[in-house]
């Protein structure tokens, strides 16, 4: 019998939806990338935008963009003579900010000496 994501009821996920969602963490595991997704959870925006929040180059930040949205992570739709770029779905946002504001706030703490990833 299989089970749902999320019910809190212990079952085991298919194989392929643990691959599906290590590729998307592969995605945001880029600083850069990370950078962009969580900018873009702050509203629309096009690649100059991006670009100074994150201080990366135009180029750098629209190949980023280009891996993202092939992703199906970012939509962009065009704006007059721009291309604007957006987070379509509302459960990466939630995931990104809750990720980001928990490390946020174990750094904050008084004595932290971890470091993630190592």
């Amino acid at each position: 019998m299989s089970q749902v994501a999320g019910t809190g009821d212990g079952g085991d996920l298919p194989p392929e939806v643990l691959q599906h969602a290590a590729a998307m963490f592969g995605l945001l595991a880029s600083t850069i990338r990370l950078h962009i997704v969580w900018a873009l959870a702050e509203g629309e925006a096009d690649v100059g935008t991006l670009a100074e929040r994150t201080g990366g180059t135009l180029q750098t930040i629209s190949q980023h963009l280009a891996k993202l949205k092939l992703a199906g992570l970012v939509q962009s739709r065009r704006e007059g003579r721009r291309q604007v770029y957006l987070v379509g779905d509302p459960g990466l946002v939630r995931i990104v900010r809750q990720m980001v504001g928990s490390l946020q706030h174990q750094h904050a703490g008084p004595g932290h000496t971890r470091d993630v990833g190592a």
